[in-house]
Order: structure tokens, then sequence, then C-alpha cells
């Protein structure tokens, strides 16, 4: 049989579309047949693979045939589990390592070699692992040339491309914002970026562009409210926004789960569709509209650069 790269999702939407895309490289470089997995429930309901759903794919395996898959499977600890989802295997395997930068690595085929011979391999990671692979980038030929962000661009656009309605609903909203435009993505309910630095970001935007438009992406109801009375011109889409702040993907959310993902996609594109984006680095979420977007550098305007705990963080994350 072909070998095949099986990615599982866990988390976010931004750490699961980069971490998908590092997978996604994983098995070009070892010539392995990429099938993502994303059946946790967070964006679906659990046991439906919400990714077919969400974009138009090139991929055309089903996840759940290689459920019942008897052969060799490497990480070993997936034999006889690949219907499992990472959570669960964590559960199962290692319930105390959920937070532990290293915990993904029993769960993950082994990224410092390329020649696994199992007929599957499963690739998790809660973050992207691209400083692990590095080396072996480096010495291929489709990737020696190219940036990590050249190569997370191009993997976007080849296996991340919406649905037909969300590229409908981005396009409509991005025909109401005039230009110049500025993205603001303020995540906070489970995880808060300082909401302080980000409107004082604006501020001084809105001074220097005061024609520019203003498009808010957040996944909080009052942090919504106040920017739009704060601010004036302040657009965003219609979504739902719990009440308690409390976070809205979640495999156990009561929640219209493929209408609130198609909602999430909307806003991470029309982020990417605007001329700078004010964000933190602490949200893949944002990371990830300015990749889409091949935002420069100079109209990106990141309020935990200089924050050393996030800093040191990510930093740890990339290399674990």
């Amino acid at each position: 049989m072909e070998k095949i790269l099986l990615i599982k999702g866990k988390g976010g939407l931004g750490n699961r579309i980069l971490s998908a895309v590092c997978g996604l490289v994983y098995a070009r470089l070892t010539d392995r047949t990429p099938v993502i997995d994303w059946r946790d429930g967070s964006y679906a309901p659990i046991g439906t693979n919400a990714y077919p759903l969400l974009f138009n794919t090139p991929i055309t395996q089903s996840a759940d045939a290689f459920d019942a898959f008897s052969g060799p499977v490497s990480p070993q600890i997936w034999a006889g589990n690949l219907q499992l989802t990472p959570q669960e295997m964590i559960e199962k395997y290692a319930p105390y390592s959920h937070s532990n930068p290293l915990g993904y690595r029993k769960f993950c085929v082994d990224l410092g070699r390329l020649n696994t011979s199992d007929d599957v391999a499963v690739f998790w990671s809660y973050l992207p692992k691209f400083r692990r692979i590095a080396h072996h980038l480096r010495r291929h030929p489709e990737f020696a040339s190219k940036s990590e962000r050249q190569i997370v661009a191009d993997c976007l656009g080849q296996f991340f491309t919406p649905n037909d309605h969300v590229l409908g609903q981005v396009t409509e909203n991005a025909a109401r914002l005039s230009k110049p435009s500025i993205g603001v993505h303020i995540r906070y309910t489970d995880r808060k970026i300082p909401l302080g630095p980000i409107k004082t970001t604006l501020r001084k935007m809105v001074r220097q562009l005061p024609d520019a438009s203003i498009f808010l992406a957040t996944d909080n109801a009052d942090v919504q409210a106040q920017m739009a009375s704060k601010f004036s011109g302040v657009h965003f889409i219609d979504k739902y926004l719990p009440a308690d702040g409390s976070r809205l993907h979640w495999p156990t959310s009561d929640i219209a789960k493929l209408e609130e993902a198609e909602n999430a996609l909307i806003d991470m594109w029309l982020l990417s569709r605007c001329d700078h984006l004010i964000y933190s680095r602490h949200s893949t979420f944002s990371v990830t509209s300015s990749y889409l977007g091949n935002i420069p550098t100079s109209r990106l305007h990141d309020v935990d650069r200089l924050t050393a705990s996030v800093v040191a963080k990510r930093w740890i994350q990339a290399y674990a």
C-alpha cells in the first residue's frame, strides 16, 4: 500500500492549521500521502471530520478509512488506536502531559528522521515544528531555497482554501472595508492578550491613518462592545459569542459547531485581507492570518514582540 501520514488535530484553529501545514511538509519530505483528521469535535460534531467540510481540499482519502488498520504504525502507541483523537490518546496514555512541551513526541512520528518504514505514520503536535525539521528542508530541492514563511504560504494556498460559503462571505465583508484597512485580533477567553497595548497601538494608527477602516475579530462579546464604543467605524461579522466569556470552540461546546467554525474562518481570512494587522504572537489565529495575507512585516504590529515570557515560550515550543 502507499505510505500514509495521518495528520491529527487538537487545539484552536490557528494551532491546528499551522501544525497541519508542518505535517503536510513532512509528508512531502517523506513521500507519504497526507490525510488530515479533525474528528475531535471542536469544529464539527464529534466523529465528523471538520477539515474537508471547511476547506476545498485536494486530499481525497477519508481519515476513517484507517480506523481498523492493523498493519505497522509509527509511533507504535497508535497501533489499534487510529480512530482516537490526540485528546483521547493523552488521557489514555499520558494524562499529566497536556501542558508538557515535549508531551507530543510520544504521539508524533519521529521528526528527526525521514526513513520511518511503517505503512502509516501519525503526525500530531500542538504547534508547528518547523525548527525540528529545518535540517531536512535545507537538503530538499523543493524547499531548500524557500523561507519558512514562503513554505507555509504555499502550503496554505494548496490545502487550505476555504469552502465556497466562507469565501463568499469574505468577499462580501471585505467590500465594506475602505482602504487602508486595519485588522485587529483580540483573543480574550481562556487566553487573554494584553488589551491596553492593543488600544494604544490602534489609537496611534488611527491618528496616522484617519480614513482607515477597522476590522475587529474577537472571541469576547464585552471586548467587541468596548472596542466599538471607543473607536468609530469598527466592522465585525455577526457570530455567536458566549455571554460568560467562555471558550467557544471545544469538543463539549453546545453550539452550531460547523457554522461557528466557518465564522472563525471568515474572521481569519478578513484579517488576512487587511493592510495592517494589530495582534499578539501569543495567538496563532492572527499569526496564520499574517501568513495567509503575506502581510509585510512593516505592517504587522505585534503587541507582544517584546514580552519576554511570550517570546521565550514560543522559542521553547518551536524547538521542543
